[in-house]
């Protein structure tokens, strides 16, 4: 700070550093909780480390966006990334999306798969555990992080090795996988037409464990159960908040993610 007047404060910067953003990068689908727990999923995805943020409209949602409800939505979620953002101290805010319906998102899919990235689908019924599907070997696409082919030893004199052509499109020059994308369903869970939809299109179901979550945090249980730290280091907790209760609520109305 070098001077300060009446309404004016104007300070020099001294030092400025870059952060890279966090490898892999993750998205998050998110399908519209109800009221007040849609602003909390925002804030839980942030601080776990998603870079991107979608709003989903699925067919079995509560919540419905629809004209100005749309732009009040994503406004809100944005402010709540912001504040989370800021909470967990992330140099970088988590792009909020535009809000898709299920068609769209299949779409959604099938490009994002096309281009080298992994979708999973958190579902009850999923084929494999999502730790396994984010550790999957190279012949299932490869660990987020890790390298998604085979790479070849590193010559003697010390210079760059290579990759197999089979790294994928989207992955960084050392062959490792650089995007994946996390689709959550609502309260009333993923139909069975969408969830045709989105397999068909290349994304793979998987489930987190025999816990039932609430749509509003699975996706950070899920980010916090990975075998990679998207920000590149351990979570630091700035303030203690009181444990959340069992309510006893009926887990018929919470499917299991």
């Amino acid at each position: 700070m070098t001077t300060t007047t009446s309404g004016v404060v104007e300070a020099e910067v001294t030092t400025r550093t870059d952060v890279p953003r966090s490898f892999p990068q993750v998205t998050i689908v998110q399908g519209l909780p109800k009221s007040e727990r849609s602003e909390l999923a925002v804030e839980l995805a942030t601080e776990a480390g998603a870079d991107r943020i979608i709003p989903w409209q699925a067919e079995r949602c509560v919540s419905r966006w629809t004209g100005p409800k749309v732009d009040k939505g994503r406004s809100k979620w944005a402010n709540a990334a912001r504040a989370a953002a800021k909470q967990s101290r992330r140099a970088h805010e988590p792009e909020i999306g535009d809000l898709l319906d299920s068609a769209a998102l299949a779409r959604l899919v099938e490009t994002e798969t096309a281009a080298g990235a992994r979708v999973l689908v958190l579902h009850e019924d999923g084929a494999i555990p999502f730790a396994d599907a984010v550790t999957a070997g190279p012949t299932d696409g490869g660990p987020l992080g890790s390298p998604t082919a085979e790479t070849v030893a590193l010559p003697a004199d010390g210079s760059e090795g290579s990759t197999r052509p089979d790294a994928g499109p989207d992955a960084d020059a050392k062959g490792r996988m650089s995007h994946v994308v996390v689709v959550v369903g609502p309260e009333g869970g993923v139909s069975d037409a969408e969830l045709d939809a989105l397999t068909g299109a290349g994304a793979r179901t998987v489930v987190l464990g025999p816990e039932v979550l609430r749509t509003s945090t699975a996706a950070a249980v899920a980010l916090g159960r990975s075998a990679f730290s998207p920000r590149g280091g351990p979570a630091r907790v700035l303030h203690s908040d009181p444990p959340h209760q069992n309510t006893g609520s009926d887990p018929r109305k919470h499917p299991r993610q």
